[in-house]
């Protein structure tokens, strides 16, 4: 499990932290968007201005704030991908690797989830999550196959994304920042399925993450993403790049 950072010890500062966090969470705060000044966020919460400015800077640390002197503090952009750990956005790794980028949803729909599902994001059996299969490529070739759950009730906005125009991975990391995140590599042997969307043969050896983060309000998605035999992923640490 991975949380990210918090050094705080002021109750009010952290009450503070974690209502600013919620804003930016729930989109009242939207990326890029200028926040209130220190010192009318101190009347708000009836807290001294050093309080106020702590808990900001716990919010900068874990990337979610942009503050800078003489220009004041906003959202920042693309928040997640400056905390400690980042999700890389799958579009910019294949043209990074000088390829074509194209992308294709197979299958998505509202779905109950299943048990294992369930247990893995800490919901009931059955709750009815957004589905979805879809596949990366590069140069028109299967770089990652992805299967993933989404919960509506942790992305505000979700009902106006259209994942057929910006694939879920990068519209996640832009809009919707998580605290907290599990992750695990394994190896499977491809199944049918797996063989057919990567253009491979079933029982192919294959690289596979399992990769869950949460919210203030919840689980907010859960992926699994099988990688084309061959493909190379660094250590998810510090700087983790998948």
């Amino acid at each position: 499990m991975i949380d990210k950072p918090n050094g705080l010890t002021s109750p009010k500062a952290q009450n503070i932290a974690n209502e600013v966090r919620r804003r930016i969470v729930e989109r009242v705060w939207r990326q890029g968007d200028r926040i209130p000044d220190e010192a009318d966020l101190a009347i708000e919460f009836d807290a001294a201005r050093a309080t106020v400015n702590k808990a900001l800077q716990l919010l900068a640390d874990e990337g979610l704030l942009d503050r800078r002197r003489r220009a004041g503090t906003r959202v920042a952009v693309d928040p997640v991908r400056k905390a400690t750990f980042t999700i890389s956005i799958v579009r910019e790794q294949v043209e990074q690797a000088g390829k074509a980028y194209s992308y294709r949803v197979v299958a998505q729909r509202p779905s109950p989830v299943p048990a294992d599902i369930a247990e893995r994001l800490g919901l009931q059996k059955g709750e009815v999550l957004i589905h979805m299969r879809a596949i990366h490529y590069g140069d028109g070739q299967p770089f990652q196959l992805e299967d993933r759950w989404i919960n509506p009730r942790a992305t505000p906005g979700l009902e106006n994304a259209d994942f057929r125009q910006l694939n879920a991975n990068e519209w996640l990391v832009r809009n919707a920042p998580y605290l907290r995140a599990e992750l695990a590599f394994s190896a499977e042997n491809a199944n049918r399925r797996d063989a057919r969307l990567l253009q491979t043969r079933p029982g192919q050896a294959l690289l596979i993450l399992h990769r869950t983060t949460w919210n203030n309000l919840g689980p907010i998605t859960t992926v699994r993403v099988a990688y084309q035999p061959g493909h190379f992923v660094g250590t998810e640490n510090s700087q983790a790049r998948t």
